[in-house]
């Protein structure tokens, strides 16, 4: 039992004890954040942002929506497979000639409707 020391009764060196003593004291920040701006961009997850039907923007109203002063909650979008949108109005005006895509001329076929 004589090989083995007590930790506890060992007294530090001076070097040491600066050591505790500059642990023991708050840290300097490096920095302080005062301010901060966030920015963030989004964009429409669909390739056109205008109806290529009626060629007003698609979060507007179409041109039949507009002419009867219909509120634009009134005109929802609708998106194809081929992601490509249009006002609902406008396609299904569209679809009733041809079942094609104005923009591509795949198959027309609905993926969702997106109320504004």
């Amino acid at each position: 039992m004589s090989d083995q020391m007590d930790v506890d009764s060992l007294e530090a060196t001076p070097t040491e004890q600066s050591q505790q003593q500059q642990d023991n004291k708050p840290k300097k920040k490096r920095f302080e954040v005062k301010k901060w701006t966030a920015v963030a961009f989004w964009s429409w997850d669909q390739s056109n942002e205008t109806c290529a039907i009626c060629r007003n923007h698609l979060m507007e109203p179409c041109i039949d929506c507009a002419a009867t002063g219909k509120d634009r909650s009134n005109c929802p979008r609708a998106v194809g497979m081929c992601n490509h949108s249009f006002h609902l109005h406008c396609i299904d005006t569209w679809i009733k000639t041809r079942n094609s895509c104005p923009l591509d001329s795949s198959d027309w076929s609905l993926k969702e409707v997106i109320q504004n």
